[in-house]
């Protein structure tokens, strides 16, 4: 089992910038991808990024393109995004995710196995 803690979460005005962190224990030699997804009051839990564990290979929703960065740090099992430019619209509830398999599209909730307790990000206008 993979255990994932996030933090980073608070109230920011729009246009403005928040990091969250994920941090990984256990077994985290069985993850091949580590992704973060958001879901508003009312909506679906959606992908916003990934990147992969070992290359560093990294995807975005469109929705998180040239705002938002995820990175890894290997030395201290952590994933971080990155958020710039912030929205009223990306206020939500992010998760940090883990996934062992490293086949498939990396976008679905249901491809991965393990799941933070969420950080809440809200963005006043």
């Amino acid at each position: 089992q993979v255990q994932l803690v996030e933090s980073g979460g608070g109230l920011v005005q729009a246009g403005g910038s928040l990091t969250l962190s994920c941090a990984a224990s256990g077994r985290t030699f069985s993850i091949s991808t580590m992704g973060w997804f958001r879901q508003a009051p009312g909506k679906e839990r959606e992908f916003v990024a990934r990147i992969s564990w070992s290359g560093g290979s990294t995807s975005y929703a469109d929705s998180a393109k040239g705002r938002f960065t995820i990175s890894r740090d290997d030395a201290k099992n952590a994933v971080y995004l990155q958020m710039n430019s912030l929205k009223p619209e990306d206020t939500a509830v992010y998760y940090c995710a883990a996934k062992s398999i490293d086949t498939g599209l990396y976008i679905g909730v249901s491809e991965y196995d393990s799941w933070g307790q969420g950080t809440q990000v809200t963005v006043s206008s």
